[in-house]
């Protein structure tokens, strides 16, 4: 069966997110838990505006799900350890003849990291699948939705620190790792970055996510994180980005600005604004209450003319570890 994955600026179905468990995603308060919950919330609600949405909840949260989420927004009991479901769930492709494929990663909690628990994320795909009427393909690779990004023209993009990193699938050599996501997706070509942002080899890191550091935006325009501070360790990694995509040759390269703010109380930030979601119609584009939230919209509104970007405050997000992006998975058509 021959497969591909259609771009995330195709027709979408429907959005798919987890809703927040009752884990370190709330926090240590009350207060980090209303946050939480609103940040989640307000993603599903403006993805809502413009394409179905279905959010999984474990038993003991959908009531409280209810009142955070718009009436129009699905909600379906799962049984989850987190709740970073473009991760977690399953990468959709279709068949030559139009079937919709769930594409069943090995999810083993970023790496096997000693803080994460997948017994339950690990059935999410299954799950999924299962739900969309989905013929489910499994595949021997540990990957993430996160770990991956293609243009629907053959092309994908990934990191080395990942596919290939310790924990995941350090015994496979690349032209290994090629072939599983070409069977899978329909790809033919793989440009490799060889790290992501310093910030996502922390702790709590995904150890260099590619849909943090760049992304299609067509199927000739890739969009990069262009850290400008010389003081940031990302201004180094920016600077190698850049140099991989150009090397790679046939593509625009277009910089989005990381935000101005360049720590926190943990360290150097994450924040950008590669880790957007398309929908229908809209960009969902992470804000940060920050000088360059609106350089950022700027360029994508020219990046995307017909559709909408919204801006989301999503500073918790990524306090808790990821971005829009992350939370989101998209269903096509």
């Amino acid at each position: 069966m021959k497969l591909r994955m259609p771009a995330e600026w195709e027709k979408h179905e429907r959005t798919w997110m987890s809703w927040p468990p009752n884990n370190y995603l709330l926090g240590e308060s009350d207060q980090e838990a209303e946050l939480t919950r609103t940040t989640w919330a307000n993603v599903a609600n403006a993805i809502a505006k413009y394409e179905p949405v279905t959010v999984l909840a474990t038993s003991d949260q959908i009531e409280l799900a209810r009142n955070y989420l718009h009436s129009s927004i699905e909600i379906v009991e799962a049984e989850l350890n987190d709740a970073w479901l473009r991760d977690n769930g399953p990468t959709f492709a279709k068949s030559e003849t139009g079937e919709l494929v769930a594409i069943n990663w090995i999810f083993n909690g970023w790496g096997n990291q000693p803080w994460a628990s997948f017994d339950k994320d690990q059935l999410t795909a299954g799950l999924i699948g299962k739900l969309t009427g989905s013929k489910v393909v499994a595949s021997d690779l540990i990957n993430e939705g996160g770990g991956i990004h293609v243009n629907g023209a053959g092309t994908m993009l990934l990191t080395e620190t990942v596919q290939l990193g310790e924990g995941r699938n350090s015994s496979w050599s690349k032209q290994e790792v090629e072939a599983e996501i070409h069977a899978k997706l329909g790809t033919s070509k793989a440009i490799w970055v060889k790290r992501g942002l310093t910030r996502d080899y922390d702790e709590f890191g995904t150890r260099g996510h590619i849909d943090i550091v760049a992304c299609f935006a067509s199927e000739n325009v890739i969009l990069y994180h262009d850290q400008q501070d010389p003081t940031h360790p990302d201004f180094q990694v920016s600077k190698e980005v850049k140099a991989t995509l150009e090397a790679a040759g046939d593509f625009e390269l277009i910089a989005l600005p990381a935000p101005k703010v360049l720590r926190d109380e943990e360290g150097f930030v994450d924040y950008s604004y590669i880790n957007h979601y398309i929908v229908n119609g809209a960009v969902i584009l992470c804000s940060f209450d920050d000088p360059n939230d609106q350089v950022a919209k700027a360029i994508l509104e020219k990046v995307y003319p017909d559709r909408e970007i919204v801006l989301v405050d999503a500073k918790q997000i990524f306090a808790n570890g990821g971005g829009i992006h992350c939370i989101t998975q998209q269903q096509p058509t």
